[in-house]
């Protein structure tokens, strides 16, 4: 009996990993509950971020998404006392960590593949060893740029996540990179994408971005992942208009909790988000960042409560710093 109990508990665990995101988000009894992770500062341990895992998994994850970080040029005294300029990446170990997560939970891991900081080449590789690997759920994203600087070899990297997009989608139909072909692997990638209620930054009006949103559900996201935001009466606006488009995949709100006070001007700055000013007036009350982490859960809660009523596909929260009130807030809604 205890082995036919393992058995089965093991075909369970495969057929979970090996289904797609959207059908996970879409066979889901109740609204999907899912959450993003960094990998590990180079040379740190696992074991942190295991941590967060074990006390997240109470609330039945549907997949876990994972960060990519470009490199970085930082300044460095080397031995002569001269400072110069190394390339460092400061978190590497995506596809890696990813396949860790899947195997050792058994749930979906979704690394992120981004344009800027791989090459094209790089990418190429990455995706044959995330198959290898039995990881087929990608996110698709640009990545920041801010901190980034391809040189003279800008030609090496995509510029969009749509020309990202079109490269996983050949690499799907067997073509490389050098337009070779290859037999083409049983299970093709599957991805995501982001979107924003609140317009990229770069975008230079609310239609642009929509229209880019919809480009990329014409060549493949099974599904759209939001920005960060605060006030859901633009993400119901940014739903009906995708809608209205006939776009009818799966838009997943991205939560992110306040823990911070200076998070009140950070946000909007680094993010262009906006920060509603009921919120805004409760967090200029705190003088302490427990105060404004208790506001934060607070806010949020009832922002997740207001889209689960709404029936929203899934929730997904950001957990970077905010692991924490991320588990009080579903603890409260799930």
């Amino acid at each position: 009996m205890w082995i036919e109990a393992c058995v089965r508990i093991f075909e369970h665990k495969i057929r979970t990993i090996n289904m797609k995101v959207i059908n996970l988000i879409k066979e889901s009894r109740t609204t999907a509950f899912s959450f993003e992770i960094l990998p590990p500062l180079k040379g740190h341990s696992i074991t942190n971020l295991y941590t967060i895992i074990d006390k997240l998994r109470e609330f039945d994850p549907k997949f876990i998404s994972i960060t990519s970080h470009h490199s970085e040029w930082v300044e460095k005294v080397v031995s002569n006392g001269c400072i110069r300029k190394v390339n460092v990446r400061k978190r590497p170990g995506s596809v890696a960590i990813a396949s860790a997560i899947q195997n050792r939970y058994g749930i979906t891991a979704v690394p992120h593949v981004i344009c800027k900081g791989f090459t094209k080449e790089e990418t190429e590789y990455a995706l044959i060893d995330l198959h290898f690997l039995g990881v087929y759920d990608l996110l698709l994203l640009r990545g920041d740029i801010k901190s980034f600087d391809a040189g003279l070899q800008a030609e090496l990297y995509h510029d969009h996540a749509t020309d990202l997009q079109q490269q996983v989608n050949r690499f799907n139909q067997g073509i490389a990179l050098d337009d070779s072909v290859f037999e083409r692997f049983e299970t093709p990638f599957s991805y995501g994408m982001a979107c924003y209620p609140e317009k990229h930054e770069e975008a230079p009006n609310m239609e642009s971005d929509i229209y880019y949103a919809k480009e990329k559900v014409k060549h493949g996201a099974d599904y759209l992942i939001t920005q960060m935001f605060f006030d859901n009466a633009k993400y119901y606006a940014f739903v009906e208009r995708m809608r209205n488009d006939g776009i009818d995949v799966p838009i997943i709100p991205g939560i992110k909790p306040i823990v911070f006070r200076n998070q009140l001007t950070v946000l909007p700055k680094v993010f262009r988000t906006d920060i509603p000013e009921p919120l805004a007036s409760e967090l200029r009350k705190c003088h302490t960042d427990d105060e404004a982490r208790a506001t934060g859960i607070e806010w949020t809660i009832q922002q997740c409560r207001d889209l689960i009523a709404h029936g929203v596909p899934g929730l997904h929260f950001y957990t970077y710093l905010a692991s924490e009130s991320v588990y009080q807030i579903a603890k409260a809604v799930y």
